[in-house]
């Protein structure tokens, strides 16, 4: 399969952080005043365009969090993240395994075979893969920061940045002293249900103003809070989850650094949290646990050089992600049979990226680079049923219990080299081009080793006896290549220093994608659809406007930005209706159009109020009538985003006796409802899926107090105030007899935080 694909990056607008407050160490211990507040908003630095510059200054649509945020608001992964950030929305079926929607780019929440629509990335490795792939919930402790991008940044950041991307910023090892903190979380959900986070760090210099180590280290184990009714288990999804981080820098001058970084992180849930209602609250079912578990070993080495001038960096990347992917697929027949998936998967990724970028200040602002990723990921596909089952039927001839074993990996590469340029005018007005130009191609291997059998034939249809094993042969799939390039173009006019206004054109792509069954007829039902080969790159393109201002001296920060998103050839997920293989397709087009705003006040000293939320609208807009049988979409059908979502806080620092200082917040968070999948059966016209469903419209608090001195800091928390139930997540797919996400019940807890 041979197709062109475009690359780009976005231009967005709006971001904004709070004023920090203490976390693992505090300030100050009087409350600071209104101006001093105001300005830290305005003074937050991102690196969103690959150099340092400050956020209300970037014509970029960007939300930051900084660590001592995500402290204060309990943030530990991306569903803090997600609530936080304007136009996106996470769909989570259970830990580990993550989908982000934004500006409702997303035909469904599941994502299968797909490029995940948003990148995410902890410092330069991305990690975000193929939808039905584990996406590790990394552990967000002793972060620099969190930038969520919006709109396609394909220019700087590559493939999967369709609809934006996320960055991951660890803290580099601290050259001038001694430190280090800890940070200690107990909470209860429900009445049984106890959370424990641990969280240390330490910072030790080597070779004063030379060498330094910083080593972080966390653990949580977090009791569930479903019941599993097939295993008997109580509190099912215990999440269980580890990891250290240890960082050199050696500067042994002021213009040459270089920096290691070693990681190890391993999460284990211990079922999935999906529930069934009609079972009654927090209830589930499974003839096992669903397991969505990875273990995520990277290793980074960063060199920089400070020319005269400009910076060159290079970040070399290999990481090692194994994960496991278990699940009772039972619901697919109505849980007549025994009908499971066992896969192992094994993903080894090696990233190289160098790029050269200018010093600011000058009339051109400038960053060339280059791009290779090479991507090997191996799944074992393991079909079972159970000896339970097999006895009662009376079905022998396997080796175990499994019927079908099948050995697969696919190859991937991407090597791009893209640059920006901006041209300053004058101090008020400039403008910037951008462009990536990249080569893509995956290529998927059936292995030899594995087998196949009659077994679903026989067990739908009562017959007992022996089954007929068919050895699966090795096999070289179709190669899947793509090149074409992306573009940005924006040009920005700061009419007034606290005012920032800009207007963006800029493209996105997705790679293509290689189907597994490619060419396969179905064992059940022959007169079926054939699985396709896999899908082409989608297009999309965006245009955009938005505003950053300072107002009322620095008494209000507003910033907006508005979108218009065109997307074609839209790759999509179906599933064949006989034996629910999933595989990638393409249909028509699409249109997503909305307002992003964020707004933060400073009314009294030690009081901050913020505002944040989007309004938007997507949908299909063009389709004919054989794309529409094969995905189950339909004209105007809504895609898998809320047409408004929002956020309102409350933070009051204030000044309490004997030096210590107290603060309260509170966030109150809104999200519409919305589709998890296209409305009909594929290959079935007008035939509307059983699974087919929207999530509820919810509202969510979160409420915390806290008591700072010196280096100390103990806060008390409640999330999920009101213990609400809604369902945030439907799963398209029928083979789940448990298919919802809900949200946590109601946690209480407190916080412990102390830095030496």
């Amino acid at each position: 399969m041979k197709n062109h694909m475009m690359m780009s990056v976005c231009a967005g607008a709006l971001a904004l952080a709070a004023a920090a407050t203490p976390a693992l160490a505090q300030q100050s211990a009087s409350a600071p005043q209104q101006t001093e507040e105001a300005t830290q908003v305005g003074e937050v630095v991102v690196t969103a365009t690959r150099r340092a510059t400050r956020l209300q200054d970037v014509p970029l649509s960007i939300t930051a969090f900084s660590q001592q945020e995500l402290t204060k608001k309990g943030i530990v992964g991306y569903e803090g993240l997600a609530r936080e950030t304007p136009g996106v929305v996470l769909n989570k079926p259970t830990a580990n395994f993550n989908n982000f929607t934004a500006r409702g780019i997303a035909t469904n929440g599941y994502n299968a075979n797909l490029q995940s629509s948003v990148a995410i990335y902890i410092d330069e490795l991305p990690i975000s893969t193929i939808g039905n792939t584990t996406v590790i919930d990394p552990t967000l402790f002793d972060v620099e920061r969190v930038e969520f991008l919006r709109g396609p940044q394909g220019t700087l950041f590559g493939s999967g940045s369709l609809a934006g991307a996320l960055r991951i910023l660890t803290k580099a090892p601290e050259l001038d002293g001694y430190s280090a903190g800890v940070l200690v979380d107990y909470g209860m959900t429900g009445a049984d249900s106890f959370r424990q986070r641990y969280n240390a760090m330490v910072n030790v210099p080597l070779i004063e103003d030379e060498l330094a180590l910083r080593v972080v280290a966390f653990h949580r184990d977090e009791e569930g809070y479903t019941d599993n009714l097939g295993t008997g288990e109580t509190n099912s999804n215990t999440l269980i989850n580890s990891g250290i981080r240890g960082s050199m820098l050696w500067k042994p001058s002021e213009r040459f650094s270089l920096r290691g970084t070693l990681s190890y992180e391993e999460s284990e849930p211990k079922d999935s949290g999906l529930v069934d209602p009609s079972l009654g609250r927090n209830k589930r079912v499974s003839d096992r646990p669903d397991i969505f578990s990875g273990v995520l070993t990277t290793g980074n080495v960063t060199a920089e050089y400070q020319f005269n001038g400009a910076k060159l960096t290079s970040s070399s990347t290999l990481s090692q992600f194994d994960q496991k992917f278990y699940l009772d697929l039972a619901g697919t027949f109505g849980g007549a049979i025994a009908f499971a998936l066992d896969a192992d998967a094994y993903q080894r990724t090696f990233v190289q990226e160098m790029r050269l970028a200018s010093d600011a200040g000058g009339k051109f602002d400038w960053v060339v680079g280059g791009f290779y990723l090479k991507r090997r990921l191996d799944v074992d596909y393991f079909y079972r049923s159970s000896p339970e089952f097999l006895a009662a039927r009376g079905i022998t001839g396997l080796p175990d219990e499994y019927y079908q074993r099948m050995y697969t990996h696919i190859d991937s590469h991407e090597l791009a080299a893209f640059g920006e340029l901006t041209y300053r005018f004058n101090d008020k007005f400039w403008v910037t081009g951008g462009m990536r130009y990249g080569e893509v191609s995956a290529q998927g291997f059936t292995e030899a080793g594995g087998y196949n059998s009659n077994y679903l034939v026989n067990a739908l249809y009562s017959i007992s006896g022996p089954l007929t094993i068919t050895p699966i042969e090795e096999a070289t799939g179709l190669k899947a290549e793509g090149s074409k390039p992306s573009f940005k173009i924006s040009a920005t006019w700061k009419p007034h220093t606290d005012l920032t206004t800009y207007a963006t054109v800029s493209t996105g792509f997705r790679t293509p994608i290689v189907n597994a069954y490619g060419g396969r007829p179905s064992l059940v039902n022959p007169d079926d659809l054939i699985i396709p080969d896999g899908a082409e790159s989608d297009d999309l393109t965006n245009f955009e406007i938005g505003l950053k201002g300072r107002f009322f001296d620095g008494l209000v920060y507003a910033n907006l930005a508005a979108y218009y998103i065109d997307w074609s050839n839209i790759q999509v997920q179906a599933n064949r209706v006989s034996d629910s293989v999933q595989f990638a397709t393409n249909i028509g087009k699409a249109e997503s159009k909305g307002l992003e705003f964020e707004v933060r006040t400073f009314p009294l000293e030690g009081l901050s109020l913020g505002l944040t939320g989007s309004i938007g609208s997507s949908k299909v807009t063009e389709l004919s009538p054989e794309e529409a049988a094969i995905s189950g979409a339909v004209l105007g059908a809504q895609l898998s985003s809320p047409k408004f979502q929002g956020a309102f806080n409350v933070d009051y620092r204030f000044a309490l006796p004997n030096e210590m200082e107290g603060n309260v917040s509170m966030v109150v968070q809104h999200v519409g409802s919305y589709p998890g999948l296209f409305p009909n059966v594929p290959g079935q016209p007008g035939v509307v899926q059983s699974t087919y469903g929207h999530t509820d419209e919810y509202q969510n608090v979160n409420a915390s107090f806290a008591v700072a001195k010196n280096d100390l800091t103990v806060g008390f928390y409640v999330e999920n105030l009101f213990d609400d139930h809604s369902v945030t997540y439907v799963h398209p797919e029928a083979f789940l007899a448990s298919r919802f996400g809900t949200m946590r019940p109601r946690t209480f807890g407190v916080r412990v935080g102390y830095e030496f």
